[in-house]
Formats: C-alpha cells, sequence, structure tokens
C-alpha cells in the first residue's frame, strides 16, 4: 500500500486478536506515523489478545508470537506466575491509558450500575432432557480422542444451554413455551413488571434461533411489537430500530443477538439489560453487550422483585462435568467473574525493538 497516512486509530481494537485473520493483516499493512487503539475488552479469552494489538501498535515489542507465548502466555494463563503478570504489566503500562468506570474525577454523573445473577430452577421436563444431554455426551466422550473429543465436550455445552434456554430451543419442533422453561417463565415475569413502569429493556441472546422464538413469545405475553437485531439485520432496519428505541417510540423492550447487538451501539434510555444466556467467555462476552445503558444511561429504577438492576443475569443449568444433572428443583452453582481490562491502548510507531525486556 504506497499511501501513507499521519495516523491510524483502530476503533473495538479486540477485532484483531487472532493476528492471522485478514482483517488483523489488512490493518496492519496501512502505513502511518502513528497507531492508537480503542478497546473496552483487549482481554477477551487469553493474554495473547493483548499481544495482538499491542503488535499493531508496536511490532515486536512484546516479541514474535513464540517469545510472547513461551515467556508470558503459558506462564500466566496455565501457572498463574505473579512475576510473569506483574512483568507484562510493567512493560506495557506506558503505552495504555486506562479509564474506569469507578473514576468519579472522570465522569461525576455516572449512576451505578446494580448486577444481580438470577438463578431459576429447571422445570421437570428441562432436568429429564439436561440428564439425557449428559448421558450421551459420556457414551461418546469414552470412545473419542484428541480433537474429536474437544469436539464433542464443546457441542455438549451448547447443547446443555439450550436445554437449559427452552426445551423447544433445543428440540427445534416448533412446539409451544408457556410454562416449560424457568429461565423464560422468570424472564416474562421480569420484563412484565418494569414495563408497565415505564422502564426500557435490552434483552441480549447467543442464539439468534432462540432469538426469534422469544420474540414471538414476548411479543403475545407483552401485547406489542419487539424489534430483534442479530446478524441477519439490515444496516437501514437496524438503523431504524435504534433510532426509534433511543427516541422512545415502539416497544420499550429491544432485543438483540449478542454478536450483532454487543459492540458499537449506544442504548442510552435503557434501565435494564438483561443476559437470557452467556457465552462460554462471559466476561469478556457480557461487557461490550453492556453497552451505554450503563455508561451513560438514567439512574437504575426498582423492580418490585428484581430489585434495582441495571444488568440482571438470567442463568439456569449447571456446569458440565458433574454425572448427575440438576432436578427441577436444582440450584446451579454460581459463574466466577473476570476484572475488566483496560479501556484504550495507545502507542507510537517503533521498529527497531526486538522484544520486550526481560
Amino acid at each position: 500500500m504506497s499511501l501513507r497516512w499521519a495516523g491510524v486509530i483502530l476503533d473495538e481494537a479486540q477485532n484483531i486478536k487472532n493476528p492471522d485473520t485478514k482483517q488483523s493483516q489488512a490493518v496492519r499493512a496501512v502505513r502511518a506515523d502513528y497507531r492508537a487503539a480503542l478497546t473496552g475488552t483487549p482481554v477477551e479469552n487469553h493474554v495473547g489478545d493483548l499481544w495482538s494489538i499491542m503488535d499493531f501498535l508496536n511490532p515486536e515489542f512484546l516479541g514474535t508470537k513464540e517469545q510472547f507465548k513461551r515467556d508470558f502466555l503459558v506462564p500466566i494463563q496455565a501457572y498463574r506466575d505473579p512475576d510473569a503478570t506483574e512483568q507484562l504489566a510493567r512493560i506495557t503500562k506506558p503505552f495504555i491509558l486506562r479509564r474506569l468506570k469507578t473514576d468519579r474525577s472522570i465522569i461525576s454523573d455516572l449512576p451505578e450500575k446494580l448486577e444481580m445473577k438470577v438463578f431459576c430452577a429447571l422445570t421437570a421436563e428441562q432436568g429429564e432432557l439436561y440428564e439425557s444431554v449428559v448421558e450421551e455426551a459420556e457414551r461418546k466422550i469414552r470412545d473419542a480422542e484428541g480433537i474429536e473429543r474437544r469436539g464433542v465436550i464443546l457441542a455438549t455445552l451448547s447443547k446443555l444451554k439450550q436445554v437449559c434456554n427452552h426445551p423447544a430451543h433445543y428440540l427445534g419442533d416448533g412446539s409451544g413455551l408457556a410454562k416449560r422453561s424457568g429461565k423464560l417463565t422468570r424472564l416474562t415475569e421480569m420484563l412484565e413488571e418494569v414495563t408497565p413502569a415505564g422502564d426500557s429493556s435490552l434483552v441480549f441472546t447467543q442464539f439468534a434461533e432462540w432469538g426469534h422464538m422469544l420474540r414471538n413469545h414476548l411479543q403475545r405475553r407483552l401485547a406489542r411489537e419487539i424489534p430483534f437485531l442479530h446478524g441477519g439485520t439490515s444496516k437501514a432496519d437496524r438503523d431504524r430500530m435504534v433510532e426509534r428505541f433511543q427516541a422512545g417510540q415502539g416497544a420499550p423492550v429491544l432485543l438483540l443477538s449478542l454478536r450483532a447487538g454487543g459492540a458499537g451501539l449506544n442504548l442510552t434510555p435503557a434501565r435494564h439489560v438483561v443476559h437470557y444466556d452467556r457465552r462460554r467467555n462471559p466476561p469478556a462476552a457480557g461487557r461490550p453487550a453492556v453497552p451505554a445503558a450503563a455508561r451513560a444511561g438514567p439512574a437504575p429504577a426498582a423492580s418490585p422483585r428484581a430489585g434495582a438492576a441495571a444488568r440482571v443475569g438470567v442463568a439456569a443449568g449447571r456446569r458440565a462435568g458433574r454425572r448427575r444433572a440438576p432436578r427441577a428443583s436444582g440450584r446451579p452453582p454460581r459463574r466466577s467473574t473476570a476484572r475488566p481490562g483496560p479501556s484504550c491502548c495507545t502507542g507510537p510507531r517503533r521498529s527497531t525493538s526486538r522484544g520486550a525486556p526481560r
């Protein structure tokens, strides 16, 4: 590329976390005097994501990918090495401008974000399906090896999440939804509580196919049209949905898929954000999916049952790996949460350094 720019500013920089994609390679090919990267999730999957962003800013400053894996990725991810963690933080700190939402000197009028985990019991039907999925997975895992075994485990996790969402989601038979899922029942109750009070809500789901089913159900229960923003939504329809929601026109509930609605949206009127299901990496997937509702939205409102909430996580089921599935009255374990990473990474162009200092 012969054209040279004064600078390149990369927004949503987590999208180049994989340096081998065509998108990452195209960005790196742009010539400029300086580079800057902005991201709310510099580490989505593992600390190697940070290497990719820093390598875009300052090529080879943290060494080659192989060197970084040996010196930082493996010690930090596999062994939780405090020395490697401290060294990486010390090396990268001069190039990172980090904004914390808890810093009142930056945004003095930012309302508190209150998070809740709402645990929902599986119905008898869900419990039976859950146990059958686990038993089937155990049979397949016994006969599988290597990458095939990993594939069985990942596929099983997706199936269990579908069961926890709703039996009809897992079965794909187009059957009715009412009174068959603990999560769906609780979600419906929550929206029926906050919507008459004039509160706006965002509802996120990982699965687009479930989003369409959920939309039909909520439209019937709330007696109003519910827009669904997903990967197949055209840009014109997307812009229209966002504009109407921002203006307070139409339904006060906006349904979104995590992938389509998880980044690049400012939906400031929302007082409540509900994650109906979460991806396998909930801290990274969830942070961008709670857009400006917590950053710049109105103060949280009180819900009669759910309490004051800016984000409510609705969860059901339990972690895979145990032999017995939860019964209808079972209570799933709590999931851990991770601390958010830096909000902004910047760095001047450097081409002479050959790896990070030891």
